[in-house]
């Protein structure tokens, strides 16, 4: 257990590579590479994050070594590409029964940041691979998650560019398409990092981890908070809030008004079981914690100009 905390904290500690010392994981110098390049999603997105100007310096997909994808060079194992190339990051766009053995192989390669975008991986294996990362010093962003951005300078998964511009404000949401669509309605006013951890129930970096990097972060004045009813992170993060443990201001948004109780909407990790994780908790939490909710993602602006 004490390994695991202690490789915990050295993965929390600054990652040193992006502008201004942030503390959110990426940026314009991070160097990524792609495992499954060759497929379908896997190519469209590398294409897309290179250019953005995400430092993609490789691709993996077995039995695909020596190729070119967008001009990013293809190896068949991650020990291949480390061999020829400096990486920090890597992003898998491996089918779920094959995502497990991807994330295995990163984390084996030492990489630190590990960015699950596919879906519909079995929870006992992201609970094991997760679990196996923590211990070894790397985080999981994921799985079923679309990824992170810091605007103008990297983009690591499938967020859409147009709803970024560089600014203040350090956005984590749970909900995939309310990441980019809340971030479209504060473009005007821009975002230092904005990460979408994931709607399952066993996630790599939980809400409250990516709340706290930013309460650290000199890049981020203000946070958002984009939850969904299951599960307990939106409380936790109130506890904190409550006991001083974050100081800057914070606006949340809760989707599930109208979730019917013990029903799975949506993500797999939207369940609300007896009486946790329900939407009035998480509100109520909230509000005691003196956190301002906004009743629709369009309110979330007009609650960042009165705080």
């Amino acid at each position: 257990m004490e390994n695991a905390r202690k490789s915990r904290n050295k993965v929390l500690a600054r990652c040193g590579k992006c502008s201004g010392g942030c503390t959110t994981l990426i940026g314009k110098d991070t160097r990524v590479i792609v495992q499954g390049i060759t497929g379908k999603e896997g190519s469209f997105h590398a294409t897309r994050m290179k250019e953005y100007g995400t430092r993609v310096v490789a691709g993996v997909s077995p039995g695909k070594g020596g190729s070119l994808v967008s001009g990013i060079p293809v190896y068949d194992t991650v020990q291949d590409a480390i061999k020829e190339h400096e990486v920090d990051a890597s992003i898998i766009f491996v089918p779920a029964k094959f995502a497990s053995d991807a994330v295995y192989e990163a984390v084996d390669a030492g990489i630190k940041l590990i960015v699950v975008v596919t879906e519909h991986i079995p929870v006992i294996d992201v609970a094991k691979f997760t679990r196996y990362a923590l211990t070894r010093g790397s985080r999981i962003i994921g799985p079923n998650c679309p990824g992170l951005i810091v605007p103008e300078e990297s983009l690591l998964g499938i967020l859409p560019p147009r709803a970024f511009k560089k600014g203040k404000i350090g956005i984590v949401s749970r909900s995939g398409t309310l990441t980019y669509e809340v971030s479209e309605l504060l473009k005007d006013r821009g975002q230092s990092t904005v990460i979408g951890i994931g709607g399952d129930p066993i996630i790599g970096t939980k809400m409250q981890d990516i709340v706290k990097m930013f309460d650290e972060d000199p890049q981020t004045e203000e946070i958002v908070v984009i939850g969904e009813i299951g599960g307990t992170m939106e409380e936790e993060v109130a506890k904190m809030k409550s006991e001083g443990r974050i100081k800057k201001h914070i606006v949340a948004y809760i989707a599930g008004l109208t979730a019917p109780k013990e029903k799975r909407m949506g993500h797999a990790g939207a369940v609300v079981y007896m009486g946790m994780g329900t939407f009035d908790s998480k509100i109520n939490a909230f509000r005691k914690a003196g956190i301002p909710v906004a009743k629709t993602p369009y309110e979330i602006k007009d609650l960042l100009l009165k705080v």
